[in-house]
């Protein structure tokens, strides 16, 4: 499945540096295809506000269905 905007991922490996664990679900907001495809992803927290936003390649998280 091509990951697109709104797209709702988790991630295949961890962060700690964000505080972001494997398994963490969170949005895709922006693509990128240069210089390498990459897509920005917000994580939240459950009253919604912003943990951490960051760009990933497509190897680093999985589309959830």
């Amino acid at each position: 499945m091509c990951p697109k905007i709104n797209d709702t991922v988790r991630l295949l490996e961890a962060f700690p540096d964000e505080a972001l664990e494997e398994g963490a679900l969170g949005v895709i907001v922006a693509e990128f295809s240069e210089p390498d495809e990459a897509y920005e992803i917000e994580f939240s927290d459950e009253n919604g506000a912003t943990i951490a936003q960051i760009a990933l390649r497509p190897s680093q998280f999985s589309v959830v269905i």
